[in-house]
C-alpha cells in the first residue's frame, strides 16, 4: 500500500480554508479517483515540537492506494481539474510525497 501526502507549509501571510478543503475539495478528489482511492485523511497542524512553536504544516491531505501505478492511472486523467481547484482554498504551493506503508 502507498500513501500520497499533500503537504501545505505553514507560511506567514498565506491562506488555507480548511472548511472548503474538507467539504468541497476532498469530496471532489474522491469522486474523480473513484474506488482506486482506498481512504483519505486530513490533518490540521496545531503546533510544532518545541513549546510555542508553530506547526510546520497548516494542513496535510493523505490518499491511500494499492500501488503507485494505481494512483497514477486514477489521478492522471483528472490532474488538471484537481489542481485547478487548489486556488479555491489556498495560495500555498502544495508539496507531494509518495510513501510506502511499512506497518
Amino acid at each position: 500500500m502507498i500513501k500520497v501526502s499533500v503537504l501545505y507549509a505553514n507560511e506567514d501571510g498565506k491562506k488555507f480554508d480548511m472548511g472548503y478543503y474538507t467539504s468541497s475539495h476532498i469530496p471532489m478528489v474522491l469522486e474523480k479517483l473513484g474506488s482506486a482511492c482506498l481512504r483519505t485523511e486530513v490533518d490540521q497542524g496545531l503546533a510544532g515540537g518545541a513549546p510555542d512553536a508553530p506547526a510546520a504544516f497548516v494542513a496535510m491531505g493523505h490518499l491511500y492506494f494499492d500501488s503507485v501505478e494505481v494512483f497514477q492511472e486514477a489521478f492522471g486523467p483528472h490532474a488538471e481539474a484537481i489542481m485547478a481547484d487548489v486556488p479555491n482554498y489556498t495560495d500555498i504551493q502544495p508539496k507531494i510525497q509518495i510513501s510506502e506503508i511499512k506497518s
